[in-house]
């Protein structure tokens, strides 16, 4: 049996207040190291920090009128068959490579990046406009790497950014943050081949690291009326590297649930 730790680790979280309601074209840099500063906070390598996506969506201007958006016919009759409004059921199959459940109001898809989401991540709610809705980014990896750069730039300090969005789970109830964009870190802690408190070997144990960091990021984000859309993490243990959203996401092959 492995001797007992005789440290403290130490994991310290703090939403960065004073957000603005971000704008297109927005300088989510700037806004980060003010927030920071209000916080009393310099970066520092090691460093993490967790970006709620609609924060990212809003300033890379991802907003679509719902007045503009031309109905697909495939879109008006989902929309019938499970009372949404059409306009809503034309941009999540915009957004979407497959529909893969439906009930009445809701919409279960594999996103266009990959990853299995409700309504394909878009959303109404903090947009700002009515009878607007919010699309996810683009490229949310490429969004993180040019936050970290900026972030590098302007500091010095090598971090990582996770780009967090809420997502529900077909085995449990409530949403919890995933990760949807990673730069400056591997997403996945492979522990196989490491030993437990008593030298067992480890066989399958693979963490999903930036999941865990996204989680812990959106236990302070909230996601009504907390205006906390970008917090602060010191003292995780991840790995660094040139990780992204794909390496989180399991094959269709080794999916029990589709």
């Amino acid at each position: 049996m492995n001797a007992p730790k005789t440290t403290a680790p130490q994991l310290v979280i703090t939403g960065l207040p004073g957000a603005p309601m971000v704008q297109p074209g927005d300088d989510l840099v700037e806004i980060a190291l003010a927030g920071l500063a209000r916080a009393g906070l310099t970066l520092a390598d090691g460093d993490v920090l967790v970006m709620a996506s609609k924060i990212v969506s809003k300033a890379e201007g991802r907003f679509v009128r719902l007045a503009d958006v031309a109905v697909t016919p495939q879109a008006e009759a989902v929309a019938a068959s499970i009372d949404k409004d059409p306009r809503l059921v034309t941009l999540i199959l915009s957004e979407s490579a497959e529909v893969l459940r439906t009930r009445p109001g809701l919409i279960v898809v594999e996103h266009r990046l990959g990853f299995i989401s409700a309504n394909a991540g878009i959303d109404q709610s903090n947009v700002g406009e009515e009878d607007a809705a919010l699309l996810l980014p683009e490229d949310p990896d490429a969004s993180a790497r040019r936050l970290r750069q900026g972030l590098y730039e302007a500091t010095g300090a090598d971090v990582a950014i996770v780009i967090n969005d809420s997502h529900g789970r077909a085995w449990r109830l409530g949403t919890v943050g995933v990760a949807i964009g990673v730069a400056g870190l591997l997403p996945l802690t492979d522990r196989r081949g490491d030993r437990d408190l008593f030298g067992r070997e480890m066989r399958a144990t693979v963490l999903g690291t930036a999941d865990e960091i996204a989680a812990a990021g959106s236990l302070l984000q909230g996601g009504t009326d907390e205006a906390l859309p970008i917090v602060h993490l010191r003292g995780v243990p991840y790995r660094r590297g040139d990780g992204r959203l794909a390496d989180l996401l399991r094959p269709k092959e080794s999916d029990l649930f589709r």
